[in-house]
């Protein structure tokens, strides 16, 4: 069931600027109304790459950015779907324009439930951004619900389902989750872009034009089967360039490290100071509520942080000025053969005076850049359909050799952290002797074949 929105449609349609897509539209009032909810402008706090900032200094788009930037490639694509390719009866497969509101609500709050930090804080402190998001949707006292509710009683929980992968219809859940989607879309573009890379262009006009609805889903014309081709590259690249980084693996090896010693601390009653992490606190004692949740942003971090700098634990404040000042751990690239000297490696960095819990660590970054369907896996993708001129539907990677090449293939790789220090370090007043722990830490790393 669908509901009309009072005065749906603004007197005027408003616009954002914006260095990808030039003009943001906004033409519903609900639209307006949701951008202006307390809950997304929390948004503009949240770094939309987490720390990847201190490796690629113009990585200092938000959450924010992005989600509106995912909401004007959800409208357009609304928009050619209506025009060419409208329902004309009932279960024809073609696009139902009744769906666009609920398409263009969930695509803006898609990313709303995300925390300081965004997955980071998520691994700590056992949160999930989806499920976040569908509490921020459909809890009444949110600004979000409040708004959503005035479309009609059921429609956040439309929009909710929407998030979740549970609304009936699959075209709507697959503009926002797909193996190509205005998510993935949006982000690839933007985060080249403030990376200064261009790892993550592809013709964003081309595969729009060529996406068609059908009764199981979207497809994209056999005609811009070279556009997706681009596109999944790319995808690849930005992983293996961007995404999974040394150095802002590094840095999140570290956030980590400082909020687990901090809650630590916390529940052995030993965090002291003047300076009380109040909002932190339902944190670590794992009893927050959803306000307590949207109290955090990476400002507030960022504040405890300066603070923790001066803690009386050496550990905690070592490793917030290590954050604060970028002071990123090495890492070395650990494969199947070369893990089991780990150990050793912790045991010599445990030597030279560093605490090997906070200090070391295995972090491991693998993504599947393009994956047949697999029903049995935990989570099951939507594969890539290509559509013939007779209607039939072909899977992308039988017809692309270029696809089938990187079809179930993993990028990135598992890497150990460790700290710069180990690399070695001369004695005071002995020249470029050096420490025998750190010269046996080198060799171990020399001898055993890691990977830098």
């Amino acid at each position: 069931m669908h509901f009309q929105y009072s005065g749906a449609l603004l007197p005027m349609e408003k616009v954002l600027r914006d260095p990808i897509h030039n003009y943001i539209y906004i033409q519903n009032k609900v639209i307006l109304d949701l951008i202006n909810t307390r809950e997304f402008q929390r948004l503009r706090r949240i770094r939309q790459l987490g720390v990847a900032n201190m490796t690629f200094h113009g990585a200092e788009h938000s959450r924010f950015t992005h989600s509106v930037g995912v909401y004007e490639i959800t409208r357009r694509i609304c928009d050619l779907f209506a025009r060419n390719y409208p329902q004309v009866t009932p279960g024809d497969g073609l696009w139902n324009d009744d769906e666009r509101l609920v398409a263009l609500c969930a695509a803006l709050l898609h990313d709303v439930g995300h925390g300081a930090y965004s997955h980071t804080f998520e691994h700590i402190f056992h949160t999930d951004h989806e499920q976040m998001t569908q509490k921020i949707i459909l809890d009444p006292t949110t600004e979000v619900n409040q708004v959503l509710s005035q479309v009609g009683e059921d429609f956040p929980t439309q929009v909710a389902s929407v998030i979740a992968k549970t609304y009936p219809n699959p075209q709507v859940v697959q503009l926002i989750s797909s193996q190509i989607d205005a998510d993935r879309m949006d982000y690839l573009l933007r985060d080249s872009y403030y990376t200064g890379t261009n790892y993550g262009t592809f013709d964003l006009t081309r595969i729009m034009r060529v996406m068609r609805p059908y009764t199981g889903g979207i497809a994209f014309d056999m005609s811009g089967m070279h556009a997706v081709e681009d596109y999944l590259v790319s995808r690849f690249q930005m992983y293996q360039q961007v995404y999974f980084h040394p150095v802002s693996r590094s840095m999140e090896v570290i956030l980590d490290h400082l909020l687990r010693r901090a809650k630590v601390l916390f529940k052995a009653g030993k965090l002291t100071g003047s300076f009380k992490p109040e909002l932190l606190l339902p944190f670590f004692t794992d009893n927050f509520t959803l306000s307590d949740y949207l109290s955090l942003d990476d400002g507030v971090l960022n504040t405890y942080f300066t603070y923790w700098r001066h803690n009386p634990d050496p550990i905690l404040s070592d490793l917030a000025t290590r954050f604060l000042d970028r002071k990123p751990l090495k890492s070395v690239r650990v494969t199947p053969t070369t893990h089991a000297i780990i150990p050793t490696l912790q045991d010599l960095v445990a030597q030279a005076g560093f605490n090997p819990e906070y200090y070391t660590d295995t972090n491991d970054s693998f993504d599947l850049p393009y994956d047949l369907y697999d029903p049995r896996s935990k989570k099951p993708r939507t594969q890539i359909e290509l559509m013939q001129k007779d209607k039939s539907l072909v899977e992308l990677s039988s017809v692309s050799d270029l696809v089938l090449a990187i079809t179930g293939r993993t990028s990135g790789d598992e890497r150990f952290f460790f700290p710069k220090e180990m690399r070695g370090t001369s004695l005071q007043g002995q020249g470029e002797v050096f420490a025998p722990v750190y010269r046996e830490f080198m060799q171990h790393i020399k001898n055993d074949q890691l990977i830098k």
